[in-house]
């Protein structure tokens, strides 16, 4: 793997380089003052120079080179971190990552007396998700499922969380929402969705379906309990026509 740093983040180490260099060189002058009270017959500053000198250009390369590896290592470290808890096609959380962030951000919420508790879960679910790739190719499907996860993103706010639970299904928690608020946001990404053309190449166009449903978080902080009823409501959907709320938890 190779990185390219930008100017930004060389500029900062050049100058940690210097300072090593400068440190090891002061560091030589000392020894070298500490030798010549010992030995005061030798050439003083032409020694103390050439010493100097020499040390320096030894020493900054190798600061240098110590502070660019470690500035690699902190990168690699972030991308293995960010790819351990998330998805690589949609680039959300995946789904023990959202669970444990849900889980979190309740329990923080209910410390935090200024914060209400309350929220909404949201589970968006790809009608024939499988029988698109199949189709259209799994290509075609990845880009479905990545222009659906922006029209999300677009329709909420920052700090509402998205993941992918699985090939056809998103996950949605909206800390600190009403219902009726729930329910807003949701028809905006009805909206935008059926506002928006989804082709497969060669013009053919992607018909999508698409199922919502939600459920009050209320007192409960199982994820999984959560996850299940706002399936439910979505599965449930078709039958009861338009967004189900179960309040199975109040």
């Amino acid at each position: 793997m190779t990185l390219q740093f930008p100017q930004a983040v060389i500029v900062p180490h050049i100058k940690m380089a210097t300072l090593g260099a400068l440190a090891c060189a002061v560091g030589a002058i000392v020894a070298v003052c500490v030798i010549r009270l010992l030995v005061p017959d030798r050439p003083f500053w032409a020694e103390l120079t050439a010493v100097a000198s020499i040390t320096a250009a030894v020493t900054f390369p190798l600061q240098f080179a110590l502070c660019l590896r470690n500035e690699a290592l902190r990168e690699i470290r972030k991308e293995l971190q960010h790819a351990l808890r998330h998805d690589p096609v949609t680039g959300t959380l995946h789904a023990t990552a959202f669970a444990t962030s849900v889980e979190h951000a309740i329990d923080r919420r209910r410390l935090t007396t200024a914060e209400s508790p309350d929220g909404v879960m949201l589970v968006l679910r790809v009608g024939d998700f499988d029988e698109i790739g199949r189709r259209y190719g799994p290509q075609w499907a990845d880009t479905l499922l990545q222009s659906i996860v922006r029209i999300v993103h677009s329709c909420v706010r920052y700090g509402d969380l998205v993941a992918r639970l699985a090939s056809d299904e998103l996950g949605i928690y909206l800390p600190g929402t009403t219902t009726e608020d729930a329910r807003d946001i949701c028809k905006r990404i009805r909206t935008r969705i059926e506002e928006t053309t989804f082709a497969a190449g060669q013009e053919r166009h992607i018909s999508v379906t698409l199922r919502l449903g939600g459920t009050r978080v209320g007192d409960q902080a199982d994820f999984q309990a959560l996850r299940e009823a706002a399936n439910h409501a979505a599965l449930a959907e078709e039958e009861a026509g338009p967004l189900l709320f179960r309040e199975l938890f109040s």
